[in-house]
């Protein structure tokens, strides 16, 4: 049981960490236009602001539906099977950088 749990956090956290990952990528190619906050895309999705902190939080194992994500996939552009790959490119700091 505790084997299932860690690996349902590691996938939490992976899918949270994807969701930041995609939110800032979206700001990245939509210069111009209205900066995707955390704030916005929870009231575009339908969601409170702190849940979407809390998934994108490093330190948070916080679930999400898969109702929910869909809808972030929709608002993102991104396909939903993104969100559950582990992501070559990560954030530090204020800078993208690609791991192994």
């Amino acid at each position: 049981m505790k084997k299932e749990t860690n690996e349902q956090e590691r996938l939490n956290q992976m899918i949270g960490r994807n969701i930041k990952f995609y939110r800032e990528i979206y700001n990245i190619k939509n210069t111009g236009k209205e900066k995707m906050t955390q704030a916005l895309l929870a009231k575009k999705v339908g969601v409170s602001t702190p849940l979407i902190g809390s998934l994108e939080s490093a330190n948070s194992s916080q679930g999400i539906s898969v109702y929910n994500l869909y809808k972030i996939s929709k608002v993102l552009g991104v396909p939903i099977e993104k969100f559950y790959e582990t992501p070559v490119i990560e954030q530090v700091g204020n800078e993208l950088k690609i791991t192994s």
